[in-house]
């Protein structure tokens, strides 16, 4: 199984109102380093995944309707908490959504995706998924 994983970051606000998150509970930010990694079980013509550029572009599309937004407000978020696993398969559904788009030859190809998000370097959650 080949993989490309592309790297970028998005800060936002929230508050998870439930006492287990303890101070948590209270709006706050966050700062997430987030990992896209998509996985092929062959090369293209070039011995590529995918181009690294557009894979950058498609998390950056994702990423834009998060970025510096109050997720308590965002609808994907409406009724549900946005901890950082559900971050991670909002994220997870979105960019599969985008590569059918816009990255044909390589969706064709594609069996799964995961994103990681780091709250820091000792903490992560993700979420994986495969692809049609």
């Amino acid at each position: 199984m080949y993989s490309l994983t592309v790297r970028d970051h998005v800060m936002i606000a929230h508050s998870l109102p439930r006492p287990a998150f303890g101070p948590a509970q209270g709006l706050h930010g966050a700062t997430f380093v987030v990992e896209l990694t998509v996985r092929a079980l062959e090369l293209d013509e070039n011995a590529t995944v995918m181009d690294i550029g557009a894979l950058s572009g498609v998390l950056g599309e994702s990423l834009e309707g998060l970025r510096y937004r109050n997720l308590d407000e965002h609808p994907a978020f409406e009724g549900r908490l946005s901890t950082t696993e559900a971050v991670a398969r909002h994220l997870a559904e979105d960019v599969a959504g985008r590569l059918g788009g816009t990255a044909a030859a390589a969706g064709d190809r594609l069996v799964g995706l995961s994103v990681v998000l780091r709250e820091h370097p000792d903490a992560s959650a993700g979420y994986s998924l495969e692809l049609p």
